[in-house]
């Protein structure tokens, strides 16, 4: 090998390199918020977002919010859900995706950037959760003894919330990850718990 090939191929292993380290630095960063619908991987989102907050804009019931500029400059105003309040309703014709000129958030399945036919979107959203949702039986009423139906109807996808012997289950095969169960639990503190799909840590509330 020549000299000038051997830098050339050293550089590119040193890339490679750089670019493995960032991506696992920002993954591990990520594992504290959760992304709009269809979002990007998180060092390629963050490549791709231009924060132009069309998609905070865009989502009519509010669940979408800017990171603060203390969490790093590298998110500063980047989109999150704000699902440890408010559930993500999975909007049929999905505003968020579709005001992102970017495309950070984008419908992998189409370059057109038309929204998947139903069958495929839901396979798409079970393939990739919002987040993890799971339920504490330590706080949940049902499981304590007290009648409660508080999220019974909260659920868009069909068995992804059942329910046997009078409590609530979450079939994770199924659940998108929405919260809107959350969104809809009667105790204090919530007995619906969300965690980001990176990591089992639960999101935190210094978003």
């Amino acid at each position: 090998m020549d000299r000038r090939a051997f830098f050339r191929r050293t550089l590119q292993q040193a890339t490679r390199a750089t670019v493995r380290y960032a991506d696992a630095r920002v993954n591990e960063s990520a594992g504290h918020w959760i992304r709009p619908p269809f979002a990007l991987d998180e060092l390629e989102f963050l490549l791709v977002c231009t924060r132009c907050d069309d998609c905070i804009e865009a989502c009519p019931y509010g669940v979408i919010f800017s990171l603060a500029a203390r969490l790093g400059p590298e998110v500063n105003a980047t989109p999150a859900l704000d699902l440890l309040h408010k559930g993500c309703h999975l909007c049929e014709d999905w505003p968020c995706v579709m005001s992102c000129r970017a495309g950070a958030l984008t419908f992998e399945s189409t370059a057109t950037k038309e929204p998947p036919e139903s069958g495929s979107l839901a396979k798409a959203l079970v393939q990739y959760p919002l987040a993890k949702v799971s339920i504490d039986h330590s706080l949940c009423l049902p499981y304590q003894g007290p009648e409660c139906g508080a999220c019974a109807d909260s659920c868009p996808v069909t068995g992804a919330l059942v329910w046997e012997s009078a409590k609530p289950q979450i079939n994770t095969e199924l659940c998108q990850g929405c919260a809107l169960c959350r969104e809809a639990c009667i105790t204090e503190p919530k007995a619906i718990t969300i965690a980001t799909t990176s990591y089992d840590t639960a999101t935190q509330d210094s978003m």
